[in-house]
């Protein structure tokens, strides 16, 4: 299955070196067993989306070790994949962008066609073949519906999605420049938060509930 890895410092600029390289269960190392695709999102100074993507696995990737190195951000997503649905091309790999917000998703959903038809529109945002950018896609026109409220979007969106869908797991990360939503639906797998205490080295590691609970 994917991985997923968010990180928010906000409102301080911080480097994600330790996670997405050096730790002992480091996202370099988990991309030997979903080698499919890996993806870095940032947010540059200026606040501007940044996506850096290739469908080949981390460790094998030069440029995923220099920009983990490198980037700077408020706020970090970062993906490696196992593919479900779609092919292994920079059109799907995660993460993927929409109106200045970045977007990783772990799982499977079914009756893409339905999905298809709730979009409307909005399926044009859809640059690649899989579930993940569709749902994205209905994020996005649930945030437009309730006037640019991303926790309100977000959260219609999975119910809708749990309502109309079938899914295997619907786990995403969802960031802008100074923010991160997690959702996981359902608690098929635990999502797991590391606090770092700020200037410090010490960190806790605890299981919690969903960010967005959705019935």
């Amino acid at each position: 299955m994917c991985r997923l890895f968010g990180l928010s410092a906000a409102p301080h600029r911080v480097h994600a070196t330790f996670w997405l390289l050096e730790a002992s269960d480091s996202l370099a190392r988990q991309s030997r067993r979903e080698p499919d695709g890996t993806g870095l999102g940032t947010f540059t100074v200026g606040d501007e989306p940044l996506v850096e993507k290739q469908p080949v696995a981390a460790y094998e990737d030069r440029a995923f070790a220099t920009e983990a190195k490198e980037r700077s951000s408020r706020t970090f997503l970062a993906h490696i994949r196992y593919a479900s649905t779609g092919g292994l091309a920079p059109r799907n790999t995660h993460p993927f962008e929409q109106n200045g917000r970045l977007f990783a998703h772990n799982g499977v959903l079914g009756d893409l066609d339905r999905l298809d038809a709730e979009l409307g529109p909005y399926r044009d945002l859809v640059q690649g073949e899989t579930d993940s950018e569709r749902f994205f896609a209905l994020v996005t026109r649930r945030i437009d519906e309730h006037g640019g409220d991303v926790t309100a979007g977000l959260t219609a969106a999975a119910e809708w999605a749990a309502e109309n869908l079938r899914i295997f797991a619907l786990n995403v990360i969802l960031t802008t420049a100074t923010e991160l939503w997690a959702l996981r639906y359902p608690d098929t797998h635990e999502l797991w938060v590391l606090e770092r205490p700020s200037g410090g080295t010490q960190a806790v590691a605890t299981s919690t509930t969903p960010v967005l609970p959705v019935p």
